[in-house]
């Protein structure tokens, strides 16, 4: 056994042996390595990752700088040929169709974590994993498209649930999840954060456009699970947590698992994280609609003294804060955020 061997069933993963198999895979079950997918999305388009993964002004800065470059935008940032996935389907649905979990990993290999098996199986939940799009893989290019197509390509071969779609991963695959669930409510109804997350509403992880918040307020259940010994992302959690009260999510569970330190959960966590993921709870419209107003009224004073100082000639005060504003308030600052960013411009 190999030290990458003895590592991955450290921490919980189970290697299976690999057969390539082609892109006809509906119809079977169990688990299957190196399935070669086909089908492109149009949310997996390099134009839609940067409307709803980047900032305003980060996505304007793309744009300028291709307008001035030789190298035009992918239309797709992964060739499916070469990518390879780990898909798990349980061998019977249920009437509704089976739920889907994408994991995203911190790891390399498309695998399997150890005991999921039977849970997937119990909850008829479909898993699907890509190979390459660990912690080294770049975030924007692979590891998020990679999600993406694995979701879109399950969806076309299987009777899929559509309010059982649900993003994950583990340490920093989990904080990718959490960035895609908030940029892609329209795609996924959960997130089950395993050891890894982050505050939103920063420059880490941008808020999407006004349209697509609202639905992940509204619709988007998400789940933490952390280690009671992994202090380090207990914290964050913590951190995270309170960022969701302060943008007005209010759909969310965190468990700590006990005697369990930074690890993959346990098929028994699984288990609940995948039943809490279940439980949407409809939002209180009066508690929402409150606390969206206050958010609204802190954003107009935001871009209102932005535009006071660039009108008092103070451009480097006016710059500075709204970097500020585009970092923290992201898509919901737009276009008014992007107008004033072409007006600094002008101004010099």
């Amino acid at each position: 056994m190999t030290k990458l061997q003895r590592l991955l069933l450290w921490l919980g993963v189970m290697i299976f042996p690999t057969r390539v198999i082609g892109d006809t895979t509906a119809g079977f079950t169990g688990l299957q390595n190196d399935v070669v997918f086909s089908d492109y999305s149009p949310l997996s388009s390099s134009a839609e990752l940067v409307h709803r993964l980047l900032s305003p002004l980060n996505a304007a800065e793309v744009g300028k700088r291709l307008a001035h470059s030789a190298v035009a935008l992918r239309d797709q940032p992964i060739d499916l040929a070469r990518e390879r996935f780990a898909v798990y389907v349980p061998s019977h649905p249920s009437a509704r169709g089976y739920g889907l979990l994408v994991f995203v990993p911190p790891w390399e290999n498309a695998m399997l974590p150890r005991g999921w098996a039977a849970i997937l199986d119990r909850r008829n939940v479909i898993f699907v994993s890509a190979a390459n799009s660990g912690n080294e893989a770049n975030i924007l290019d692979r590891r998020e498209p990679l999600a993406l197509l694995g979701a879109h390509n399950v969806m076309q071969r299987f009777h899929v649930d559509p309010e059982r779609i649900y993003i994950g991963g583990f340490s920093g695959g989990s904080r990718v999840a959490l960035r895609l669930a908030l940029g892609f409510p329209d795609v996924f109804r959960g997130v089950f954060l395993n050891a890894g997350s982050d505050p939103i509403g920063d420059a880490q992880t941008p808020l999407p456009p006004p349209e697509l918040f609202s639905r992940f307020q509204e619709m988007t259940r998400i789940v933490y699970v952390s280690g009671q010994n992994d202090a380090a992302n207990a914290d964050k959690d913590a951190s995270s947590e309170q960022s969701l009260l302060e943008w007005c999510v209010f759909d969310w569970y965190a468990q700590r698992s006990p005697w369990t330190g930074h690890e993959v959960a346990g098929p028994a966590v699984l288990g609940r994280a995948l039943d809490m993921l279940d439980k949407h709870v409809e939002p209180n419209l009066a508690r929402l609609n409150n606390c969206r107003l206050r958010i609204n009224q802190e954003l107009d004073r935001k871009i209102d003294q932005a535009n006071d100082l660039l009108a008092a000639g103070n451009v480097d005060g006016a710059r500075k804060l709204l970097n500020k504003i585009d970092a923290r308030y992201g898509g919901l600052a737009a276009p008014r955020s992007v107008d004033l960013a072409e007006r600094i411009v002008g101004f010099n």
